[in-house]
């Protein structure tokens, strides 16, 4: 499927950290409890730190006590891809940016959160970059 934002692998490398790229553009998973959103509690928007495309909002960040950061709903029907994840011998639901396709996270269901939509999107925080609300 054709990206609104494409880019050489090469572009990529240059334009994010070892780690950033190792997430976005590789599918690596930062570690538990070490991303500088699991917590964060500011409002505002959150963007895809490869493109800059908005794909949630702190209205449906909650706290999952999982280790990173958690939404239940993406900031419009459109902003994210939801793909299936067969790896590490397990079926799951891979969440990437629908502009650029970068690996965001995973979604999961029926885990019986008091969300309105029983999701929980698990985002890594390296993945995002949160605009503050003016205010």
């Amino acid at each position: 499927m054709p990206y609104d934002v494409e880019k050489p692998d090469e572009q990529w490398r240059a334009e994010l950290s070892p780690s950033e790229y190792a997430v976005l553009r590789q599918a690596a998973t930062e570690p538990a409890f070490t991303g500088e959103y699991t917590d964060t509690r500011t409002e505002g928007v959150y963007s895809c730190r490869a493109c800059g495309a908005e794909l949630f909002t702190s209205t449906t960040k909650f706290e999952s006590h999982c280790g990173w950061p958690s939404f239940y709903d993406p900031k419009d029907t459109g902003a994210v891809e939801l793909v299936e994840d067969r790896s590490h011998g397990m079926v799951r639901t891979e969440v990437r940016c629908a502009r650029c396709g970068s690996h965001l996270g995973h979604v999961f269901e029926g885990e019986g959160y008091a969300t309105p939509t029983d999701q929980r999107y698990c985002i890594n925080s390296i993945s995002l970059t949160l605009q503050p609300a003016e205010g």
